[in-house]
């Protein structure tokens, strides 16, 4: 099948199914149509489009935990606490890492040991394991939506049982859920198997059922440029839409600077709508949503909470639809269910906190604004430049060429040439460009910060910078200045 943003025709997606389903004995179970109606017997409340709609109309910020363990009694107290006890607005289902790579077999292996170990011996949720009915007995013991977040380069078959199995959200994307997870998976491969989600998605929309679809926005989570983050995020929108899709979230994984950080999800925001107006994609409702702080945690939880807050006054006064909550434990391992409900219990007082305060549209938040802007701009418009208008086609030509460059990826199709560093100020720029392709006015905004820098830490602008800042935050600073 050759890759290009058209969308499926019902029988390319009907043959296709047989194939997905036919991979692992629970994909039997899935009956579309039955499926479909049972999506439309779910109440309104329980629905992540709802919620994330209203969010949106009423200008409020949701919450929503990371969690997921291999059995399902046990998934469901986990998620019933953190509902109850943390306050949790959206609830996640998060999979194991077997499923992510489809290793059925060692996951069933890893349901098994669960059981008689009398804890969980996978990092997340088995859902093709559980099948349809074990992912509904899921969707049906919480009062809240409930997400699907993995990290699946080809998800096909997880999405068929869990969207039958009565999830209404739906996380990731063919550049997202390849570049940062996988070494040796062409991007050609992943768009398509994300193009079959995608219509899957479209194809439950299209008979009057609504599925969020949500690109993952961190990316590889460390020192990410907003508008190489962003351009991506506008990518996965546009090529969702193109299938059907009219429900997406759109991310950004928080960077450190509260005037950057609340610019890229205006900025965000901005793009999307405008790209996907510019292709005809006039029905689609973008919600956002801001990632706390993916890189290195302090291991002291008072200064864990601290990181954390300062994601929540991100999220607040930036209005995103939602924040994905950190925990204290980040640097210890995985959570206690009791330190993740505390990490939501502290984003929210923050959130409440600042739900009835803006942050001005001053002169240097429409500046940061406005070079994010242009940054992305110049990134999507030569992808479509070399994509000859398409947009799948331009993406695969733009990581060859390294136009789309995603810092610290394992994938071999990134280049990996362009590199980050912070600014005087926390803010993250582009150290070294390599083939992005930026105009000397962007080039020389980013070294003139950079240089700032420099100055003011007494040392060349240099790779070090970058290492000192991969660090800095779990240090307790958010710029890595060197010993003095």
């Amino acid at each position: 099948m050759t890759l290009v943003n058209k969308k499926w025709s019902e029988q390319q997606f009907l043959d296709t199914r047989q194939e997905v389903l036919g991979t692992w004995p629970t994909g039997a179970e899935v009956d579309l149509d039955e499926a479909i109606a049972y999506q439309k017997s779910i109440p309104e409340d329980k629905r992540f489009c709802a919620k994330l709609n209203k969010a949106i109309d009423d200008k409020v910020t949701l919450i929503q935990p990371r969690a997921g363990v291999a059995l399902i009694d046990k998934h469901i107290e986990l998620l019933r606490f953190l509902e109850d006890e943390g306050g949790a607005d959206l609830l996640p289902t998060t999979i194991d890492s077997y499923t992510r790579l489809n290793r059925y077999s060692d996951a069933e292996h890893g349901i098994k040991e669960s059981i008689a170990q009398g804890t969980s011996m996978l990092n997340g949720f088995p859902g093709v394991n559980h099948g349809v009915e074990g992912s509904r007995k899921v969707t049906e013991s919480v009062k809240s939506p409930v997400q699907v977040r993995h990290g699946t380069p080809d998800a096909r078959l997880l999405a068929e049982i869990t969207i039958a199995g009565g999830f209404t959200s739906f996380e990731g994307g063919g550049i997202s859920y390849n570049v940062p997870y996988a070494k040796n998976i062409t991007l050609e491969h992943t768009m398509l198997t994300w193009q079959y989600v995608d219509r899957l998605t479209g194809y439950y929309e299209d008979r009057g059922v609504s599925i969020n679809r949500e690109p993952f926005g961190p990316l590889t989570g460390t020192l990410v440029p907003p508008s190489m983050s962003n351009a991506v995020a506008v990518i996965e929108a546009v090529v969702a839409a193109e299938q059907g899709v009219r429900n997406v979230t759109v991310g950004y994984g928080q960077c450190g600077n509260l005037i950057q950080d609340v610019a890229a999800i205006h900025s965000l925001r901005q793009m999307t709508d405008a790209y996907l107006k510019r292709f005809g994609y006039n029905n689609v409702i973008v919600s956002t949503v801001l990632h706390q702080w993916m890189g290195g945690f302090p291991q002291d939880e008072a200064k864990a909470f601290g990181v954390i807050c300062w994601g929540s006054a991100v999220a607040a006064l930036a209005k995103a639809t939602k924040v994905i909550v950190k925990t204290p434990h980040e640097a210890i391992g995985v959570p206690t269910k009791e330190a993740n409900a505390a990490g939501l219990r502290a984003t929210k007082q923050v959130i409440s906190m600042l739900a009835d305060q803006e942050m001005p549209m001053d002169e240097m938040l429409l500046a940061e604004i406005d070079i994010i802007n242009r940054e992305t701009r110049a990134i999507l418009e030569r992808t479509l430049e070399l994509g000859d208008g398409d947009i799948c086609v331009g993406t695969v030509r733009a990581f060859e060429a390294g136009v789309i460059d995603v810092p610290f990826a394992p994938s071999r199709y990134n280049a990996g040439n362009m590199m980050p560093a912070r600014d005087n100020k926390g803010a993250v720029r582009y150290l070294h460009i390599g083939n992005v392709p930026f105009d000397k006015s962007i080039v020389d905004f980013n070294q003139k910060r950079l240089q700032e820098r420099a100055k003011a830490d007494n040392r060349e602008v240099a790779f070090q910078m970058t290492v000192d800042d991969i660090y800095a935050i779990s240090n307790g600073q958010l710029v890595g200045r060197p010993n003095k």
